[in-house]
């Protein structure tokens, strides 16, 4: 019989300071602002014959190295309905509304998101956590859990396999 348990991991370093703004509709938009923002992760895996599932100091530094890709930029959603990017030199502008906001472009992270929200975040680490599917194979990884948190309390969550 193989059992299953479920890896938690919170540590300090799971987490990325970033700027970004939410979009609420094609007229409405947050200030620029930050978060020091947490990210939570819930692996389950089979239970090996040596009694653990497997090293997850692995995922640990794929979220920590996920964490440093967003870490002091200001985070902008590439795909959202709201937004139309443009490029002129060093900078990016972000066009919404009647609004031209600029950037520039060494202080960007552009994301292939909708918006910069702690669910869209979530789903992101998931995308990325879960692209390499050997890994997931390999250590019996039957379901990711990824939280996102912009102040405790205030979290977004994301699972893979989707149970949709």
């Amino acid at each position: 019989m193989n059992a299953y348990t479920v890896i938690e991991l919170n540590k300090e370093y799971m987490g990325f300071d970033a700027a970004h703004f939410t979009i609420y509709s094609a007229t409405h938009r947050e200030r620029l602002h930050g978060h020091n923002f947490s990210v939570y992760a819930s692996l389950t895996a089979k239970v090996n014959d040596n009694g653990m599932t497997f090293d997850y100091a692995l995922y640990k530094q794929k979220i920590r190295l996920l964490c440093d890709e967003l870490s002091q930029y200001t985070l902008i959603a590439e795909n959202s309905p709201y937004l139309r990017l443009e490029e002129d030199g060093d900078y990016l502008y972000a066009h919404f509304d009647q609004e031209k906001i600029p950037f520039l472009k060494k202080d960007v992270q552009r994301l292939p998101l909708r918006n910069i929200t702690v669910e869209e975040l979530s789903r992101w680490f998931v995308e990325k956590l879960t692209a390499d599917t050997q890994s997931l194979e390999l250590y019996g990884i039957s379901r990711i859990i990824i939280k996102v948190c912009s102040a405790p309390g205030q979290c977004g969550s994301s699972e893979w396999p989707l149970l949709l």
